[in-house]
């Protein structure tokens, strides 16, 4: 039976019992806050990095990990047993971090296929758990690929942002089709699809988010649901009102987690993102 290994990036949100229950080795990005480098590791404290943006004096800065850790980290895991490892990273659209990991791979001269997510956060989540439990049960290499490409088929993943200004300020507006960035103080919400980012709904209050939420209910009617993931920036608040909305619809408790650094600088204060696994 051929060991693989996953591995993925600290763009996922994901339970800590669950990345030491599957193995899964998570390699951290890191932002940095008026000068200083922080590793997602040592900002995982709820509300840790919030902090630290709201008291920053300019939007925080991320970067994708060094081409060099993920070579480390690629020989360290081939010298622990690993025959082959399957990486799966954020969407090359919002990170370098894929082509890292390859540069990582070859430097290595390990068995590493690198997989693009489509997605982030738990979006990207649900390929990595499944391709882990596939994985740790035995499954082959091409079982593990063939899971994570079921799984981003089915998967879509909505964003809401309360101000466009870290988009703006990050660099990230202009692949967000459809939108002036001069409409700053303006509420949203995009999929994520294709690599990019589609404003589906906007308007100027908190009702452009009920809207959009009973449209997507509207849909989940019609559908079978695996899973819904829930995330947020700032306070679970809203989080909380759309799990309650929400966990009629699937069986499975609805997970509710606040998002890391990466996603909190380029969304800003106020966002959340729902994930939908569909059957």
């Amino acid at each position: 039976m051929t060991k693989i290994k996953i591995v993925t990036d600290s763009s996922i949100t994901i339970e800590p019992e669950l990345v030491k229950e599957l193995d899964i080795t998570v390699i951290p990005l890191t932002v940095m806050v008026d000068g200083v480098i922080y590793s997602d590791d040592n900002l995982k404290t709820e509300g840790k990095f919030l902090s630290l943006m709201r008291n920053s004096k300019e939007l925080p800065k991320t970067s994708q990990p060094p081409v060099g850790l993920f070579a480390d980290t690629y020989e360290k895991l081939v010298k622990e047993g690993a025959e082959k490892i399957v990486a799966i990273h954020i969407t090359h659209t919002l990170s370098g971090t894929v082509e890292a990991s390859r540069q990582g791979a070859n430097i290595a001269g390990a068995d590493v296929t690198v997989v693009d997510s489509s997605f982030t956060d738990q979006g990207m989540k649900f390929q990595v758990v499944a391709a882990a439990r596939v994985a740790k049960n035995g499954g082959s290499l091409q079982d593990v690929l063939s899971t994570i490409e079921e799984v981003k088929e089915k998967t879509k993943l909505f964003i809401g942002v309360s101000t466009l200004e870290n988009l703006v300020k990050g660099g990230r507006i202009g692949r967000v089709t459809g939108l002036l960035s001069s409409l700053l103080n303006i509420k949203v919400v995009m999929e994520l699809k294709n690599h990019e980012l589609y404003p589906i709904a906007k308007g100027r209050g908190a009702k452009t988010f009920y809207k959009w939420l009973d449209s997507l209910t509207a849909d989940l009617k019609n559908r079978q649901i695996a899973e819904i993931a829930i995330s947020y920036a700032g306070t679970a608040n809203f989080a909380n009102v759309l799990k309650e909305k929400l966990q009629t619809y699937v069986e499975k408790e609805i997970s509710v987690l606040e998002t890391g650094s990466t996603i909190q600088t380029h969304t800003g204060e106020g966002a959340f993102a729902v994930m939908v696994h569909y059957e």
